[in-house]
């Protein structure tokens, strides 16, 4: 019998509902630290990291519709008042909608890789997104990346590079719903370890 996806309005953010840039304590009805997950899937580690780290307010976007039903069904079902998550394509969200150094951490975990170099393009980790991303990060602000795609991750390694001294790198730390042998413990990147994929990582922090 196929589970009955609920839906929890607490949980879940509107995109037209968003009026320029939004303020996080009005989201979250507090200040702290804000953590943004970009292409949350299910809401595996949303949901453990949120668990483990009570005093984060996380935020997830997720475009695939029946990945971000799962996710917010996930999130309602726990509990969780520090997470939110919203269906919208990453780039234009956080371009139009997140402000200058309000966030304290990205996290990116096994983002499509379009491997037709046709679709390259299509790929979000790269210069324009970036700038984006540093823009909206605080002083000391971390991105956190995770990839099965050796391919892809050379082009992240490039386009952090790309960056200077504006962003140093730093150890990759096991997210809290990883277990032994597992760097972010996702769906995804089960199903990659059962396959003996060899999975890439890098941390960053903003200058």
């Amino acid at each position: 019998m196929a589970r009955i996806l609920k839906d929890y309005p607490s949980v879940s953010l509107e995109a037209e509902d968003l009026a320029g840039k939004i303020d996080f304590v009005q989201v979250f009805g507090r200040a702290g630290p804000v953590h943004i997950e970009i292409g949350s899937g299910k809401g595996t580690f949303l949901v453990n990291q949120a668990k483990a780290a009570p005093e984060v307010n996380f935020l997830g976007i997720e475009w695939a519709r029946r990945y971000y039903r799962w996710a917010v069904d996930r999130i309602g079902r726990w509990g969780l008042a520090n997470v939110r998550i919203i269906r919208a394509d990453a780039g234009v969200f956080i371009g139009e909608h997140v402000a200058d150094g309000s966030v304290d951490c990205f996290h990116i975990y096994f983002p499509d890789p379009w491997p037709k170099k046709r679709h390259h393009k299509r790929r979000f980790i790269q210069q324009g997104n970036l700038g984006q991303l540093l823009r909206c990060l605080r002083a000391g602000g971390r991105i956190r990346i995770a990839t099965d795609h050796a391919e892809y991750f050379e082009q992240i390694r490039r386009v952090i590079a790309a960056a200077g001294d504006r962003l140093a790198e730093i150890d990759f730390l096991p997210t809290a719903g990883a277990d032994a042998g597992e760097w972010v413990g996702t769906n995804f990147e089960r199903k990659y370890l059962k396959h003996s994929r060899q999975i890439f990582t890098l941390a960053v922090e903003k200058h």
